[in-house]
């Protein structure tokens, strides 16, 4: 993706240093928006191999409410080992949120169902959101949610669209992950609400390269993109969006250039 690859040259030639929790320190840009039609195919970056199972399985397990690695370690997932304690658990991340979002003296709250069912009653209402943002959790969070808030819109002909608000993105390791996930997550929406994909956007808080991701950002940058692949989903529309195997949704026409291997700073 051409879009891409400017992205990560503005971060480079525009964004300042800064020090930051890891202690590797950054490049980046407070204030960044990017965005993608779905119609001109699957954003999976071909500069680099991205291993799609990973970002398949990760949103499945979101989709699930859950909240241990144990579904991710079953299906040969590892990206959330790092943060996972003895037990497997993360505490409440994403899937607590997304689906069971809790306050005192309240039931919980799926997100995701009432967004479902907001975009089959009242496609056109301004309060398609689900956010995974909330203050009495963070502390208790392995890692805070980097993708906070995200907020669907059906335009003309039927299409959905979706905006994601990103506090803090990892640009080189993290945001193609987080690309195609919500590509996806845009696609499996709008097939079960009997709409069409449409547009994805993403604005970002603060968008950074590590220091020690340079070297590996310049290789990427002098790689020349191929044709994007297509995504096809074979689970009926019906199915509830916590039932999908990741046996159903199968990437068609995947040529990548090499992986790029860099250090996670955790």
């Amino acid at each position: 993706m051409h879009t891409y690859l400017k992205l990560l040259s503005d971060v480079i030639t525009l964004g300042e240093k800064r020090k930051d929790r890891t202690g590797v320190g950054t490049i980046g840009l407070f204030g960044y928006q990017w965005r993608h039609n779905l119609a001109d195919g699957f954003p999976l970056l071909t500069t680099k191999k991205v291993h799609f199972k990973s970002v398949l399985v990760e949103l499945l397990w979101i989709l699930r409410g859950k909240t241990n690695i144990d579904f991710l370690k079953e299906h040969g997932v590892s990206i959330w080992d790092e943060w996972a304690d003895k037990d497997g658990d993360l505490g409440p991340v994403y899937g607590k949120q997304w689906v069971r979002w809790s306050a005192e003296g309240a039931p919980d709250i799926n997100q995701v169902e009432n967004l479902v069912a907001g975009l089959k009653t009242s496609p056109h209402s301004r309060r398609h959101i689900v956010s995974a943002w909330n203050p009495a959790d963070v502390g208790q969070m392995a890692l805070p949610p980097c993708h906070t808030l995200w907020q669907c819109h059906v335009g003309g002909e039927r299409k959905l669209n979706l905006h994601l608000y990103a506090r803090s993105i990892d640009s080189f390791l993290g945001l193609p992950f987080n690309i195609a996930s919500y590509a996806l997550l845009n696609m499996l929406l709008a097939r079960h609400c009997g709409l069409l994909p449409g547009e994805l956007i993403i604005s970002f808080g603060d968008l950074h390269i590590y220091l020690n991701h340079i070297e590996q950002v310049r290789e990427q940058l002098s790689r020349k993109p191929t044709s994007l692949p297509a995504v096809l989903l074979l689970h009926k529309a019906s199915t509830p969006l916590n039932e999908i195997e990741p046996e159903a949704v199968h990437l068609i026409g995947y040529k990548h250039q090499p992986a790029i291997k860099a250090p996670v700073a955790v």
